[in-house]
C-alpha cells in the first residue's frame, strides 16, 4: 500500500533555507541511500514521483531537500548521473524514469542547462530528463530508510554499497 502526501513539503522548522529537487533513475532504496549520504542534503523523502503531464503514472524516485550553500545542485545532479545508469534506456525505465524533478519553471530550465553542460563529461548519451513535477506518493513506512535501517541486507550489499562507493571515490568531500 502506498501511502499519499497530498503537501510535498518538508518538515519546516527543521529545513527553513533548504530547496527541493527530485529524482529518479534507479531504485528508490538505492537513490534514497545516495543522498542521505551527502553533505547538505537536510531530507530524503522516498517514494513514487509522476510528472506534471502525466500525473497517473508513478516512478519510483526520491524528493531531496538540500541547502544550495553547502552543494550546488550541478554537483547533486551530477552525483545522481554518476549513481544510476543515465546513459541506458534499460527495459526498466517504466518504472525507472530517469529523471531530474522541479517546482518552478526558473529551476527547471536550470536543469536543463546544467544537464546539457554535464552531457559534454559523459562519453554516451545521458538520457536523463527534467520534467515538471506532478505528485508524490511516499512509501510504506517499512521500507524507508532502507539502507540506514539494515545495510547488511543483501541487496544493500550488491546494489547500493557500489553506488555509495562511488560517491566516496568521486564526491569525497561532498560525503558525509
Amino acid at each position: 500500500m502506498l501511502y499519499y502526501f497530498s503537501m510535498h513539503m518538508p518538515n519546516t522548522q527543521m529545513l527553513g533555507k533548504l530547496q527541493e529537487i527530485g529524482f529518479g533513475g534507479g531504485c528508490h532504496w538505492c537513490t534514497e541511500a545516495v543522498f542521505q549520504a551527502i553533505k547538505g542534503v537536510g531530507e530524503v523523502k522516498q517514494g513514487y514521483i509522476s510528472t506534471e503531464r502525466e500525473k497517473e503514472t508513478f516512478y519510483e524516485g526520491v524528493l531531496v531537500y538540500y541547502d544550495p550553500e553547502s552543494i550546488s545542485l550541478q554537483k547533486l545532479i551530477e552525483i545522481h548521473l554518476r549513481t544510476h545508469q543515465s546513459t541506458s534506456n534499460h527495459s526498466m525505465r517504466s518504472k525507472y524514469l530517469s529523471a531530474v524533478y522541479t517546482f518552478d519553471p526558473v529551476k527547471y530550465s536550470k536543469v536543463l542547462d546544467i544537464l546539457a553542460f554535464l552531457q559534454g563529461k559523459f562519453e554516451k548519451q545521458i538520457i536523463t530528463t527534467a520534467y515538471m513535477f506532478g505528485d508524490f506518493k511516499a512509501s510504506r513506512p517499512e521500507i524507508r530508510n532502507y539502507y540506514k535501517t539494515d545495510p547488511a541486507r543483501p541487496f544493500c550489499k550488491l546494489y547500493i554499497d557500489p553506488k555509495i562507493k562511488i560517491l566516496e571515490d568521486k564526491f569525497q568531500s561532498f560525503v558525509r
